[in-house]
This record gives C-alpha cells, structure tokens and sequence, in this order.
C-alpha cells in the first residue's frame, strides 16, 4: 500500500477526520453545544426582558397618560371653582356696595330733610321777627299821633262782632 497514493491519502484523512470528529465529540461537541445554548438562552432572555421592558414603558406611557389627564381635569376644576368664586365676590360686593349705596343715600335724604326743616324753621323764625319789627314800627308809627290812635281803635272794635 502506498501511503502517497491519491487513494490511501482519502482513506487516511477519512481515519484523521473521524477520529478527530469523535475526539471534538467527546472533549469539545458538549462545551461548544452549552455554550452556544447558554448564547441563546441569554438571548432569548434578553429579547423577554426587552419585550416585558416594552409592555412596561407602555403600561407607565398610559399611566402617564391617564395622570395627566387627571391633572388637567383637575385643573380645569381648580380654575372652574376660583371663576366661580370670583364671580360671587364680585356679585357679593356689588350687592354689598349697592346696599351701603342706598344706606348713605337715604341716610343724606333723612339729613337733608332735616336741615330743610331746621332752614324753614329758622326762615319763619327770621319773618316773624321780620314781621314783629314792621308791625312794631307801623303801630309805632300810627300811634304817634291821637287821631290815628282813635281810629285804628274804631276799625278794630268795629271788626269786632259782639254776639
């Protein structure tokens, strides 16, 4: 047998193969297999925690979602409430205004009234008086002499009705 022959030399790589495919089976087929399936266990693992990490982001994306649709709610309540008591203060002190407005009017009418009455008073005071001195002065006058004394006498006996 020929060693070199083309033959021979397929017969001994066949040998060199097959021993060496049962040496990589016994020493290397099994670390190789346990790496590449641990490879793909922690694959597999990442691409679960990768999808649990998405339905996660899409779980806190509608909770943030929701939370700030609560916070606008709640705002827009916050700002119906402070238009709501804007409005009755202003309401509230408009009433209140327009009630010490009608106080401070009828209060000025009650002294305006009174100060009518006190001006009349005095006025009348001040014609009577007038009057006392014009009275004073004629009968002064008409009683100066006698004849102007007799008759007034006579003028005022004779509106005198007796009964």
């Amino acid at each position: 047998m020929n060693l070199t022959a083309p033959e021979s030399l397929i017969f001994w790589t066949t040998i060199i193969f097959i021993v060496f495919f049962l040496l990589l089976r016994k020493f290397a087929w099994k670390p190789i297999l346990g790496a590449v399936k641990g490879r793909e266990e922690s694959i597999n693992n990442a691409l679960a925690s990768a999808e649990s990490a998405r339905r996660e982001m899409q779980n806190l994306t509608a909770d943030n979602e929701r939370i700030l649709q609560e916070a606008r709610l709640e705002r827009d309540n916050m700002l119906k409430e402070a238009r709501e008591m804007k409005d009755k203060m202003i309401a509230d002190s408009k009433k209140e205004a327009q009630i010490q407005g009608e106080r401070m009017i009828a209060q000025a009418k009650i002294a305006i009234e009174a100060e009518k009455n006190a001006a009349m008073a005095e006025l009348k005071s001040q014609v009577s008086i007038l009057s006392l001195n014009i009275a004073e002065k004629l009968l002064k006058d008409q009683l100066s002499n006698n004849e102007a004394q007799t008759k007034l006498i006579e003028n005022m006996l004779g509106d005198v009705k007796l009964n």
